[in-house]
This record gives C-alpha cells, sequence and structure tokens, in this order.
C-alpha cells in the first residue's frame, strides 16, 4: 500500500472468510433439503427452515466482508460491497471521522465515516475496528485516508478527527423516530378500548343470576373437577385443566398452589367465561380490566413514547451544528414526562372516561396541566443548544467557589487528570480533586504561562458531559483544553484572564 498516492482497505482473511462462506451454504442448503423432507409444516421442518436461514444469512455475511473494499486515489474513494458500488469524489467530501459505538457487552466498535458537503454521511464498510482488537493499525488508516483527502481536496476540520457517536448532532434519528411512532401508535389503540373496557367491567359488576337454561350476561354457578394442577411459576403463571367442558384455565402462580387433582370446585360463568373458581375456603377471581387498566396502559405508552421524542426533538434542534458536536441530554425532557405520569396516571386509572365531569377531577386535570407546562418550560430551557459567545454576557462573577472542570491534558497542575473542580478565590485559580470546603491536595494553575485561544462546544472525542464547553489554551506552546459547564467555565476564563494580567 503506498500511503502517499493510494489507500486500499480490504480484509486480512478474505480466505477463511469465503471458506465461512462456502461452510454457510453448504448447511444452508442441506438445512433446506432436511426441511422439504421433513414438511415445511412440521416441527422439524420448521427447525431445519430456521437452521438454513441462520446459515444462509451467516454465509452473506462472511462473503459481504470479503468483497468488502474501500479505495482512495487523488480523485476520491472507492467502495464495493456485494450490494452496491459507489464513487465519492474528494471535492463532495467535508471531513472524514471516527464512527463510535458501544457493544452489548460495554465493548467499543469504531468505522469510518465520510461526512458530505451539505450535512450527509456515509459510513464505510472498511477500515473498522472491531471491539479494539486492531485500534493503532485503524487509527493509522483513518490518518492516511485524513492525508490523502488534505493533499486533494478541502477538509473542513483539518485540526482533529472529528468522533460522531450517539451523543453527537450527526448521528440520525431514523430508529427513535421510528419507535416513537410505533409507540404513539400503540397508545391510541388502547385509548380506543377505553371505552369498551370500562362498560365491560360494568357489566361484569351489574350481572344477576341467570334464570333455568338461561345464558349470557347472566352469571351461572357450574360444578367442575380439577383433573390436574400446573402450578408454573411466578413469571408465567400456572393453570387448571377442568375437563373437556371448560378446558384450561390460565390462573395465577400463587393461585395454582391452592388446588389439588380430583378437587371438586364451583365455576362463577359469565359470557362463557371463567370468572370465579371456588373451593372450600378459597376463592380465586379473574381480574376483569376496566377503563382505567386500559387508560393507564395508553398514557404509559404515549408517556414512553416520549422518550425516544426526546431524543428526536435534541436532535432536530442540534441542526446545523458540526456532525461531532456532542448536543444537549434529553434527560430535562425525560423529567418533565416523569412529572406529567405523577398527576396523569392516577387521574387516568381513577377517572378513564369523566376526568372532567366534576370540579374536583377538573381542578386535579388544570392543576396537572399547569405542572406539566411549567416543568416543559423550564425543560426546554435547560436542554437548549447553547453556543460559547451566547453565555459570555450573562456569566456572574464572584467567588470565593468550586466549580466543576476539568483539565482534559496531563500537567504538572492536574498530574494524571486527578483534578475534578478548580477553585476561584484568594490565592489564584487552583485545580482540586473535590468540591471542597478546603484546599486540601490543591494545586495552583500558572495563569501567567496559560492564553486562551477558543472557547467552544465539546466534541464527540472530548470525555465530557454533553452539556459542557471546552476553552482551548496554550500552556507555553502546548495546547491544553478546559471543560466545564458553560457559565462555569465564562467565569473560570474570566479569571484566568484576570489573574494572568
Amino acid at each position: 500500500m503506498d500511503m502517499t498516492r493510494q489507500v486500499i482497505c480490504r480484509s486480512r482473511r478474505s480466505r477463511a472468510l469465503w471458506a465461512w462462506a462456502a461452510v454457510g451454504a453448504a448447511v444452508a442448503v442441506l438445512a433446506a433439503v432436511g426441511a422439504v423432507r421433513s414438511g415445511v409444516g412440521s416441527d422439524f421442518g420448521l427447525a431445519w427452515a430456521f437452521t438454513s436461514a441462520v446459515a444462509l444469512l451467516a454465509a452473506f455475511m462472511c462473503a459481504y466482508v470479503a468483497v468488502a473494499r474501500v479505495d482512495a486515489d487523488a480523485e476520491g474513494l472507492s467502495v464495493r460491497t456485494p450490494l452496491r458500488r459507489r464513487r465519492v469524489l474528494w471535492r463532495d467530501v467535508a471531513d472524514i471521522g471516527v464512527y463510535v459505538h458501544e457493544g452489548r457487552h460495554g465493548e467499543t466498535y469504531r468505522s469510518t465515516v465520510v461526512l458530505l458537503r451539505g450535512g450527509r454521511r456515509v459510513r464505510l464498510p472498511l477500515p473498522h475496528d472491531g471491539g479494539g482488537r486492531d485500534r493503532a493499525g485503524f487509527l493509522a488508516t483513518v490518518d492516511a485516508l485524513r492525508a490523502l483527502h488534505r493533499r486533494h481536496g478541502a477538509p473542513e476540520a483539518a485540526d482533529h478527527v472529528p468522533v460522531v457517536s450517539y451523543a453527537t448532532a450527526g448521528r440520525g434519528s431514523a430508529l427513535a423516530a421510528g419507535t416513537c411512532a410505533l409507540l404513539l401508535a400503540a397508545a391510541v389503540t388502547a385509548a380506543w378500548f377505553v371505552p369498551d373496557a370500562e362498560a365491560g367491567r360494568e357489566a361484569w359488576r351489574a350481572a344477576v343470576p341467570c334464570a333455568a337454561g338461561e345464558f349470557g350476561d347472566c352469571v351461572s354457578v357450574e360444578d367442575a373437577v380439577v383433573e390436574e394442577v400446573d402450578e408454573g411459576s411466578s413469571r408465567s403463571g400456572g393453570a387448571l385443566h377442568l375437563g373437556d367442558t371448560w378446558g384450561r384455565v390460565t390462573v395465577s402462580h400463587e393461585a395454582a398452589g391452592h388446588f389439588s387433582a380430583g378437587q371438586r370446585v364451583e365455576l362463577t360463568v359469565w359470557r362463557g367465561q371463567v370468572k370465579e373458581i371456588a373451593r372450600e375456603g378459597y376463592v380465586w377471581r379473574d381480574h376483569t380490566p376496566g377503563g382505567g387498566d386500559v387508560a393507564a396502559v395508553a398514557i404509559v405508552l404515549a408517556l414512553g413514547a416520549g422518550l425516544p421524542g426526546g431524543v428526536v426533538v435534541q436532535r432536530r434542534r442540534a441542526r446545523g451544528l458540526p456532525a461531532d458536536d456532542l448536543i444537549p441530554s434529553p434527560y430535562p425532557l425525560w423529567i418533565a414526562l416523569g412529572g406529567t405520569a405523577v398527576w396523569l396516571l392516577p387521574l387516568g386509572y381513577l377517572h378513564p372516561l369523566d376526568a372532567f365531569g366534576s370540579p374536583g377531577t377538573a381542578a386535579w386535570a388544570a392543576g396537572g396541566v399547569a405542572v406539566t407546562a411549567a416543568l416543559s418550560a423550564w425543560a426546554w430551557r435547560a436542554s437548549r443548544v447553547r453556543t460559547p459567545g451566547a453565555v459570555a454576557a450573562d456569566a456572574p462573577e464572584g467567588g470565593p467557589v468550586f466549580l466543576a472542570a476539568r483539565f482534559l491534558e496531563h500537567t504538572d497542575y492536574n498530574p494524571h487528570h486527578f483534578g475534578t473542580h478548580v477553585f476561584l478565590g484568594v490565592g489564584g485559580p487552583a485545580v482540586t480533586p473535590h468540591h471542597g470546603p478546603g484546599m486540601f491536595a490543591a494545586k495552583r494553575i500558572p495563569v501567567e504561562r496559560l492564553t486562551v485561544t477558543a472557547v467552544r462546544r465539546a466534541r464527540g472525542g472530548d470525555p465530557v458531559p454533553s452539556g459542557w464547553h471546552v476553552a482551548e489554551l496554550d500552556d507555553a506552546g502546548r495546547p491544553v483544553r478546559l471543560a466545564a459547564a458553560p457559565d462555569d467555565l465564562v467565569r473560570i476564563v474570566r479569571a484566568l484572564e484576570r489573574a494572568g494580567g
């Protein structure tokens, strides 16, 4: 590979991958034959069909990785996969960065992302780093691609490698939007059945005993014998087998333990369903969901839709930011949802159809709406996208005070990144590993050799909370980063500038 003229990325294990692809294809064919011989509708046929599908998918994935290839030359990038081929010219590329996502067990996976002019992005199949197994080789290849881009293109962020993750503006929101839409649809569907559920529960409460030979909306009492008891588990519940007439009746795990095989029981039947099973000294009653139960489910689904909805809102508000800028967390919006749940769930459960039917419930609803409005206004302000220039004018002065802040580089006044706070007060700014009081283990910041060069929003590669800002400092020729909440950072920067003269 000639790093000065061309970069070629392809799998180093292509032979092994092709071999595994062939094995997977062979297993898929044999399993398909087994499914046909056993009958696709039978249990064995379904097992064979599932095995064939899994083997075919594994074979395709192996072939995909074996064929995938990325070539970079003086004109641009060429991407080849089994599904498509694509050519991206350098003049259309804004930058080349790293796409980071977390695995199920906390491992970090990195791949390469091409940021196009206009905001779109393209994830490359190669190079990638699977869980840190070849981190050095991955970063070296990314640097080679960026060097080629600098030589033949015009990168927008030549001073740093953009890092796109779940917390940055460049991450898509299609999954969150789809989840929100599904939960809202489920909430609307559940709300549609609230009147029917309430009517059914009232009908059960108002049911009267059946006359001789009468069935339907009335309540009848029948005798039966428990043929078999399935206690199951506390999670799955249990069941009673009551013969051919009533079949299997699902009960709770605890209730199943109160019955035994051969025991005679008395059944209360309504609309063809067993509502009660009684023996001497014990009665099991089936729970009849009413409008309140269904309304509570609808409310939970609607508020649950607000969780991915908050992510979508924050990404929409972060439009126009660089792809690697950290966006504010949606936690304040979620807190507003939690506050809404506190008053809306009890109201919906207790008064599913008459929330405004009495002065008391109307006052309850009106007060809850006011609380939600106040929480929403606070959450909207707390989760807004703040630029460094927008907070400089209203940052307070004063001290002494300990402010949560971190120098992101190892320095003589921040050895091994021990500092968690910056003290402003008598004696000059200092780094401390605590929030006070007292100056134990404090180290003075050499303000005379520090110069503030810029203040910016946090990026994907900065190990800081998403709402913080970062000040870039020059420490006698060495670049140093200081991170803190926006208002706190302005106070610290002003203190540094005053102390340094």
